[in-house]
């Protein structure tokens, strides 16, 4: 009984989605194209597929680690709870979680850019000791054993058998499906609210001072920057350097999307900052070198003021407290009868 009504869920929301044109209805109108070569692939069943693989632990190596673990969607999909990400055994990582959303709109992947293509990035933290700790041959395993999963690829999939290459295809669609686009700056820009007078300097500010790297509406150019940052003595982390070996790219990083900074604190690819004046302060310091800095002379307090009111325009609510993209917890009390 419980089967049948879990297949009667998922056409529901096939037929809500409207699988072939999932992208043509979400795509907001003041975004550009996108440039993910796999759209077409999307649906509706591939998404929850992966929204479910996305929240499952079982596939690290201590049962404790999902991509949640560092991606939690009340943070927009980045997290809180540590400077620097936290993966099996409480091992520590190098840098901090990037927050996930607008990916169909990004070229690279990672602060250092090392992954460029959305569905082979899974494979990066499964393999990595220091994040969940496992394999490619242990996740196809575990996806055989399981009876959820036969269901679900079945579903996604048109009666396949559970994979590893359909199940990056699912996460991946997931990911894509992380659309933020319902700012008071996005209702701004369809005409349906004003700034603020603060806020409208603020924006000026950042039109002036920032917008070169953080372009609109994406609030990235997804190119590779240095962030003037003092070279932490620990992590000794190189930054792009790291992937390209050109020297132009030594301790150069993914410039972030501004979206959400309300969810996405601590700041920068450490987390070294945890309020967003720490790091304007590090951009525009009152006495001290401008060289990595956009600005041409240091904020006065009251324009720092004027940039975060900008800045704050810029957090999605609808987004961030999206159900479908939270925890799926029919999965709870999801309970099959085992195949003959």
């Amino acid at each position: 009984m419980k089967k049948c009504l879990l297949i009667g869920v998922l056409l529901i929301l096939v037929w809500s989605f409207k699988e072939s044109s999932f992208f043509a209805q979400l795509q907001p109108d003041h975004f550009p194209a996108p440039l993910h070569p796999q759209l077409e692939l999307v649906s509706a069943s591939k998404i929850e597929l992966g929204r479910v693989l996305f929240y499952d632990p079982q596939f690290s190596s201590d049962g404790m680690v999902s991509c949640a673990s560092c991606h939690s969607s009340y943070n927009a999909f980045a997290h809180t709870d540590h400077a620097l990400s936290h993966g099996v055994f409480d091992s520590i990582g190098h840098r901090n979680a990037p927050a996930l959303f607008n990916l169909a709109w990004q070229r690279h992947f990672m602060h250092d850019g090392a992954i460029h293509h959305l569905e082979a990035q899974a494979l990066a933290p499964l393999n990595s000791e220091l994040e969940m700790g496992s394999s490619t041959s242990e996740f196809q395993r575990k996806l055989t054993q399981s009876e959820l999963y036969k269901n679900l690829f079945a579903e996604a999939f048109a009666n396949e058998a559970p994979n590893v290459p359909d199940a990056l295809e699912a996460l991946s669609a997931f990911q894509l499906s992380l659309i933020s686009a319902e700012s008071k700056y996005d209702r701004v820009q369809a005409g349906k609210e004003r700034f603020t007078e603060m806020e409208q300097k603020g924006y000026q500010l950042f039109q002036r001072h920032c917008g070169s790297c953080h372009q609109e509406p994406l609030f990235t150019s997804d190119q590779f920057e240095a962030n003037g940052l003092p070279v932490d003595s620990q992590l000794m982390d190189p930054g792009r350097f790291a992937i390209s070996r050109d020297s132009s790219d030594l301790y150069h990083f993914k410039v972030p999307p501004l979206r959400n900074l309300r969810y996405t604190y601590p700041y920068m690819h450490d987390g070294r900052f945890l309020t967003l004046r720490e790091v304007i302060n590090h951009y525009s310091p009152k006495d001290g070198d401008l060289s990595q800095s956009p600005l041409q002379k240091p904020l006065s307090e009251a324009e720092k003021t004027e940039l975060l009111a900008f800045l704050k325009t810029l957090n999605d609510e609808e987004f961030v407290f999206n159900p479908r993209h939270s925890y799926p917890r029919w999965v709870l009390s999801y309970n099959p009868k085992p195949h003959d």
